[in-house]
């Protein structure tokens, strides 16, 4: 029954074995789920997890990172797919390991893991012209964020490769939640015309897509198609379930935990 004082371990080896996860929410399925991943692995090298969210508010990370460097946690992994570098430079002025998505300073003891957004959001369009589609609209994420406008210009990309060119209405920016999903659809509805297929940067933009749909006649996806992004574990219990493309928690929490060791 004895239990180890970790406390007293870390004074003497100057490690606290400790790994930091920052994410941007926990209100989106996706993040719980990278976190589960995250601290499976992380457990099973021996490791503790300290988490924080974000909630995509600037004052808060810089809070979660000076909890961390007090803490004096043994590498960060910051999963929150765009965070300010300028605030990451100002508060690493020691080599600390950090694990980034998308973006990060470019200093030695910092590791960038990208996602290749183009291939995943190639796949949604290429599946959806290979059902016959050609009016196909986009819903984004926030614009301010790098991986957001990478998945709408990968869609811009995309429909280019077949010929086709985007009008403007037909992509509207969303905020990543099932709530700016459903006004950006209520949005398309508005349209003379309605598009054949939505295509929408994670899957909570698309679950709100789904209930703009279903306050009206147009059926999916016998009227209009939608695809999400991210393949969160509600996706497949959506009515009808949900198409979209899988980012992997476990791989992304995989490659983040293998950097900081």
């Amino acid at each position: 029954g004895y239990v180890p004082n970790t406390q007293a371990r870390t004074l003497v080896s100057g490690r606290s074995h400790i790994l930091g996860l920052i994410v941007s929410e926990i209100t989106n399925p996706f993040f719980p789920e990278l976190v589960q991943e995250f601290e499976n692995l992380a457990v099973a090298q021996g490791y503790e997890v300290m988490i924080g969210s974000t909630n995509y508010d600037p004052g808060k990370t810089e809070s979660l990172f000076r909890r961390m460097l007090q803490r004096n946690i043994d590498g960060v992994a910051v999963m929150t797919f765009g965070v300010e570098e300028d605030l990451v430079r100002r508060l690493i002025e020691r080599e600390f390991p950090m694990v980034f998505v998308d973006a990060g300073p470019d200093l030695p003891n910092v590791r960038l893991l990208k996602v290749d957004y183009a291939a995943g959001i190639r796949e949604a369009v290429q599946h959806l012209a290979a059902l016959g589609h050609r009016k196909i609209a986009f819903i984004s994420g926030p614009l301010a964020m790098r991986s957001a406008v990478a998945r709408r210009d990968a869609f811009i990309r995309s429909m280019a490769e077949l010929g086709i060119d985007v009008p403007a209405e037909h992509v509207v920016e969303g905020t990543h939640t099932m709530e700016g999903g459903l006004a950006a659809m209520e949005d398309l509805i508005a349209l003379p015309e309605l598009p054949t297929a939505v295509v929408c940067s994670n899957d909570m933009t698309a679950i709100g897509a789904l209930h703009a749909l279903e306050r009206t006649t147009h059926g999916v996806p016998k009227e209009i198609s939608v695809v999400g992004f991210d393949d969160i574990h509600l996706s497949q219990f959506m009515l009808p379930p949900l198409t979209t493309v899988r980012m992997s928690c476990k791989d992304l929490a995989g490659a983040a935990v293998e950097a900081l060791r």
